[in-house]
């Protein structure tokens, strides 16, 4: 934190102990160590409190991000869906055969069909029950 030399340190001690007196030095020298350690310890919490509102701020874009990017993949779904209810209720009455006019399948006759007649349906034409 600070540049300060051994020689440095050695000369405020002499000079600490000729100021304060040898009786009164070490509950000053505890008192100030005290205030250096709460000191630390609040330019601690400031720093960690700085770093979790900058990381809240992080979070918020983030989450701001994300909400416009399901906004706008929701959006394209509801325009797909719309686009296609659209084609569907536009393609329905062209494309829709009315039940009388189903073509005939293979290896059926048209009549057993549309008659509904169910022994013709069940046995063919060629066989006749007895």
């Amino acid at each position: 934190m600070f540049d300060i030399s051994f020689m440095e340190l050695l000369v405020i001690s002499i000079v600490a102990l000729i100021v304060i007196g040898p009786e009164r030095l070490p509950a000053v020298a505890r008192t100030v160590g005290h205030l250096y350690g709460r000191c630390r310890n609040f330019v601690y919490a400031i720093r960690t409190d700085i770093h979790n509102e900058m990381r809240m701020e992080e979070l918020k874009k983030m989450q701001s991000s994300v909400q416009e990017t399901v906004q706008s993949i929701e959006d394209s779904v509801h325009e797909g869906v719309d686009r296609l209810k659209t084609t569907m209720t536009d393609a329905k009455p062209e494309d829709s055969p009315s039940p009388g006019s189903l073509p005939p399948q293979s290896g059926q006759e048209p009549q057993a069909m549309v008659s509904g007649n169910n022994e013709t349906a069940q046995h063919g034409p060629s066989q006749e029950r007895k």
